[in-house]
C-alpha cells in the first residue's frame, strides 16, 4: 500500500465512508435521518433516540465490520510507518545537509587563511615587479673573490692568457694575490605578453671596465662596464628577432639558440678558459624554432654582430705605408685613452684601443637540435679584412718604395665551429666544443692574432683551430665538481720578402730570435723608481704557437633558495702551458721555448632569487 504521510487521517475517513455505502447499501440522508436503506425494506431511524430497525443480516455484518476493522487497522499501521519513516528521513536529510555544510565552511575558511597567506606572500616576497603590462625581475650578484698566481701579470681575476711571461720578463719571478670585487653583477628582465608576441628586454654590468683613473690605491673605485643589453620579440610559432649587444651567436647554448641560455664554465676567471668560443658584442639575430624543447626541437639562426681585428701580428716587416684601423675619436664616443705617458695621436704604437675600418659586419649563421638528452649545435662564419695601401716596390736590397695612389684590399675569412652536449641525468654533463678557420683568433679566449701582412701590404687571415673539453658534475645537491681542457692554436704563416737573401715576413718566422727567453733578468733592465715590473721578455721574439690549460674546481652551495636565494663557496686550480712557435735558439733557451701559470682562484657569491 502507498504511505501517506502526514494526510493519513482525512483519507482513512473518506474510505470509510465509502466502504459503509457499498457494503452496507446505506447512505447519509438529508432529512434528519441518520442513513436510508436504498434496496432492502428497512423501518425509519430516528433521532434523539428513536428505535431504528435496519433489515441487514447480522453476519454479513459482522464479516464486513471484520473487514472494516483489518481495513482499518493497515491504514493505521502503514499511516504511523509512513509518519516514522518520514520523520526519520527528514532527520537524516538534515543531518547530512548540516555535516555537509560544515564541510563547506570548513573548506571555505581553509581557502580563505590559504588564500590570506598567499596574498601576504605575494607581498611580502614578490617574484618580481609589475609595472603596468610589464614584468621585471632584478637579477644580481654579490662578489669577493681572490687570485694567486705563480707568474705576475699585474691583472685582476681576469687573466691575459696570451700574456703569460717568461723567465726573461722580471715579473716572470713574481706572485701575485689579488682580491677583487668587481665582478659582483646587476642586472634585470623585462618581459611583457601582448598577445601577438612575447616582448623581452633584458641587461646586466659588473664593474670589471677600467676608468683613466682608476687603481687599487686607497677606494678602488673602478667603473661600471656593460656586459649585455638587448631587446627581443618572440612570436607563438618561434620566430624571435633580438638586437643589441650579447653573447655572440658563436657561443654554446644549452636550449636551441635562445638569448640567455649561454653557457659558460665554471670559472672564476673572467676571461674564462683557454679553447672558450665566445665576444660580447652589438649585433642584430633572427631565428626560427621548430618543435618543443622538451620532446625534440630544431632551430636555425643568422646574425650579424660587430666586427673587428685584433692583436695583429707582423715580424721582420719593412714596408709600413698601410693602416687598417685607427684610434678612437672624442666625439665618435670611442675609447681615446693612451698608454701613459706617450700622448694619444693618430698612427701612435701607444694607443690602448683601435678600431678597424670595418666593410662589413661578420655574419654567422647556426643550426640546433635539442632532446631531453643532448644538445647540438653547428654553424659557420664569414668575415671581411680590409686594409689600405700604398702599393709597394722593393729595390735590390730590400728598401720600399711606393706609389702614389692609395688602393684598398679585403681579404676573406670565416670557418666553422659547432658544440655537443650530453646530459647524464642530474648527475653529470659531458660537453666539446670547437672552431676552426682562418681569421677567428679574436673569437678564442686566447684572443691569438686575426691577421698578419703580406709581402704586398695586404691583410692575411691567420689560420686558427680551438676546442674545449668539460666534464661537469652534480654529486650533491649542494656540491659540485668539474674538469676542464682546453687549447688554442696559430699556424705559421710567413713570407719570404722579394729579393735576393731577403728575409721571412709574417706570423712566426723561423728566423726570430728566441735566445734570451729562458735568461735571467739582467741588471740592465732599467728598474729605476720601484714601478719598472715589465711582463714582457728580452729577446723573446716569436708569437704563441699553442696553448693549453688545464682546470678543475669545486662549487659548494652552503644556502639555496627559491625564496632566499644562493650562497656559494668556489675553488679553482688552473694550470696554463703557453708554447711559442721555434725560431733561433741557444744554448740556454731551446727551439720553440714554453712559459707556464699556475693559477688559484677563490670565490664567495650571493645571489639573489
Amino acid at each position: 500500500m502507498r504511505k501517506c504521510g502526514w494526510n493519513c487521517p482525512g483519507i482513512i475517513r473518506a474510505f470509510i465512508l465509502h466502504w459503509l455505502e457499498i457494503h452496507t447499501q446505506l447512505r447519509p440522508s438529508g432529512n434528519g435521518q441518520i442513513w436510508a436503506r436504498t434496496v432492502d425494506t428497512v423501518e425509519t431511524a430516528e433521532i434523539a433516540g428513536q428505535r431504528e430497525t435496519l433489515a441487514i443480516p447480522f453476519r454479513g455484518m459482522m464479516k464486513r465490520t471484520m473487514k472494516l476493522a483489518v481495513v482499518l487497522l493497515t491504514a493505521v499501521i502503514f499511516s504511523a510507518q509512513g509518519r516514522a519513516q518520514t520523520t526519520t528521513s527528514t532527520d537524516t536529510d538534515t543531518a547530512s545537509k548540516v555535516a555537509a555544510l560544515q564541510n563547506t565552511v570548513t573548506g571555505l575558511a581553509e581557502t580563505v587563511v590559504a588564500t590570506q597567506a598567499k596574498v601576504q606572500e605575494e607581498i611580502d616576497s614578490p617574484s618580481a615587479i609589475h609595472y603596468k603590462g610589464i614584468t621585471i625581475t632584478p637579477i644580481a650578484f654579490f662578489a669577493a673573490e681572490g687570485v694567486w698566481r705563480q707568474h705576475s701579470v699585474n691583472s685582476d681575476v681576469n687573466t691575459p692568457l696570451n700574456s703569460i711571461p717568461f723567465p726573461s720578463a722580471n715579473e716572470g719571478h713574481v706572485s701575485e694575490t689579488n682580491f677583487s670585487g668587481r665582478q659582483s653583477r646587476l642586472g634585470g628582465l623585462f618581459e611583457a605578453n601582448p598577445g601577438t608576441y612575447k616582448l623581452t628586454g633584458y641587461f646586466e654590468a659588473d664593474f670589471l671596465g677600467v676608468g683613466t683613473s682608476s687603481n687599487n690605491n686607497q677606494s678602488n673605485s673602478y667603473v661600471l662596464r656593460q656586459r649585455q643589453f638587448w631587446g627581443k620579440a618572440e612570436t607563438q610559432s618561434g620566430f624571435t628577432v633580438t638586437g643589441g649587444q650579447m653573447w655572440s651567436l658563436v657561443t654554446e647554448d644549452r636550449k636551441g639558440t635562445d638569448a640567455r641560455t649561454e653557457i659558460q664554465p665554471n670559472t672564476i676567471d673572467a676571461q674564462y678558459l683557454v679553447g672558450y668560443s665566445w665576444t660580447r658584442q652589438p649585433g642584430f639575430r633572427v631565428q626560427q624554432r621548430f618543435g618543443d624543447y622538451k620532446t625534440g626541437a630544431f632551430t636555425v639562426a643568422m646574425s650579424v654582430e660587430q666586427a673587428q681585428i685584433t692583436n695583429f701580428t707582423a715580424s721582420n716587416i719593412t714596408a709600413t705605408e698601410f693602416f687598417f684601423a685607427g684610434v678612437g675619436q672624442n666625439g665618435g664616443l670611442y675609447n681615446t685613452a693612451a698608454a701613459s705617458p706617450n700622448p694619444n695621436v693618430p698612427g701612435s704604437a701607444s694607443a690602448i684601443s683601435t678600431y678597424a675600418n670595418n666593410v662589413f659586419p661578420d655574419f654567422i649563421v647556426k643550426v640546433a637540435v635539442d632532446y631531453p638528452i643532448f644538445h647540438f649545435e653547428l654553424g659557420a662564419m664569414a668575415r671581411f679584412m680590409r686594409d689600405y695601401y700604398f702599393p709597394v716596390a722593393y729595390g735590390p736590397t730590400g728598401t720600399p718604395s711606393y706609389g702614389t695612389n692609395e688602393v684598398s684590399a679585403t681579404s676573406q675569412a670565416g670557418g666553422v665551429f659547432g658544440a655537443v652536449r650530453g646530459y647524464l641525468g642530474k648527475f653529470a654533463e659531458v660537453a666539446v666544443e670547437g672552431m676552426a678557420g682562418a681569421g677567428l683568433g679574436r673569437y678564442g679566449s686566447s684572443q691569438l692574432a686575426d691577421a698578419t701582412l703580406k709581402p704586398n701590404e695586404t691583410l692575411e687571415p691567420i689560420k686558427t683551430y680551438h676546442g674545449l673539453l668539460s666534464v661537469e658534475t652534480h654529486l650533491t645537491p649542494k656540491l659540485d665538481a668539474y674538469v676542464y681542457y682546453g687549447g688554442e692554436y696559430a699556424q705559421r704563416t710567413v713570407y719570404q720578402l722579394p729579393y735576393t737573401g731577403a728575409p721571412f715576413t709574417g706570423y712566426g718566422p723561423k728566423t726570430l730570435s728566441d735566445t734570451g727567453c729562458y735568461n735571467l733578468p739582467a741588471d740592465t733592465s732599467g728598474l729605476t723608481n720601484g714601478t719598472s715590473g715589465a711582463i714582457a721578455a728580452i729577446s723573446c721574439g716569436s708569437p704563441t704557437r699553442y696553448i693549453q690549460e688545464a682546470m678543475g674546481g669545486l662549487t659548494y652551495k652552503v644556502v639555496n633558495s627559491p625564496k632566499y636565494g644562493k650562497l656559494q663557496y668556489q675553488l679553482t686550480y688552473s694550470y696554463i702551458q703557453r708554447n711559442l712557435w721555434s725560431g733561433v735558439g741557444s744554448a740556454t733557451t731551446p727551439s720553440g721555448p714554453r712559459a707556464t701559470e699556475p693559477m688559484v682562484h677563490v670565490s664567495m657569491r650571493y645571489y639573489i632569487p
